[in-house]
């Protein structure tokens, strides 16, 4: 008798954890919003009791994983082209929506002799001072296409190209300035906000114009799990739209 209750505890208790597993979403997210979204999770289990995993990665290859049968239920990309095109190849539940606009920042290390400015003489001198300088890989990240039309519009991209060193994502290419492996980065203005960022690093705010907007954009996946869209509804709640703008974000 002890043995067979000693097996149905042990039943239940795997029901349970596989039921869990079952029903917590996993959001796929470029990995710019790294530090807010991890707020917005934290502020999602208090008002509402209920977890998100979160992966993070460059929208590109993220993009590729959904379309190669990841077990995501919510994309948020930093390029809606991406949500486009699931939504296109019937990946997605419907069109997504947009939920913000990233912005692009030049970012070092603070003790970095090197002086950052907007104005062309500036970027020159600087990059002529750097050993190495970090973007994230326009191949397949949003916020590496944007740096390489920035660079690109100020007219030094033949001069930077040699000294470029890539990412993965915005995210590798800003540690690659934190940890010293480039002597600067252009990162996300939403990693520059946070302040595990802020209490390592200076930035300067990239103009907007000199490159073409990055608009995020955000969907659902077919088959995941049902509760995906409740964190879905959520991260457009003015609470939530409220802490994207404080890192920099320009929302909807």
């Amino acid at each position: 008798m002890i043995f067979v209750k000693s097996i149905l505890i042990g039943f239940f208790t795997l029901y349970a954890s596989i039921s869990v597993a079952q029903t917590t979403p996993t959001v796929a997210a470029a990995s710019d919003l790294k530090f807010a979204l991890e707020e917005i999770a934290a502020n999602y289990k208090a008002d509402k009791g209920q977890d998100v995993k979160l992966v993070f990665g460059s929208s590109g290859v993220l993009w590729q994983q959904v379309k190669n049968g990841a077990p995501f239920s919510l994309l948020m990309s930093a390029d809606e082209a991406y949500i486009d095109d699931l939504s296109k190849n019937g990946l997605t539940i419907d069109g997504g929506s947009l939920y913000a606009i990233g912005r692009i920042v030049l970012l070092q290390k603070k003790g970095n002799p090197i002086k950052l400015g907007i104005d062309k003489e500036s970027l020159v001198n600087a990059i002529q001072a750097a050993k190495k300088i970090a973007i994230a890989n326009p191949d397949h990240a949003p916020y590496g296409r944007a740096a390489k039309e920035y660079l690109a519009n100020m007219g030094v991209w033949d001069l930077a190209q040699p000294k470029l060193v890539y990412g993965e994502n915005i995210s590798q290419a800003t540690m690659f300035a934190l940890t010293g492996s480039a002597d600067f980065a252009i990162s996300a203005l939403s990693l520059a906000s946070s302040p595990q960022i802020q209490t390592q690093s200076t930035s300067v705010s990239i103009p907007d114009k000199l490159h073409k907007p990055l608009k995020q954009k955000m969907a659902l996946i077919k088959n995941g799990a049902p509760s995906a869209k409740d964190f879905y509804l959520y991260l457009q709640e003015p609470k939530s739209q409220l802490v994207m703008v404080r890192y920099g974000f320009v929302t909807p």
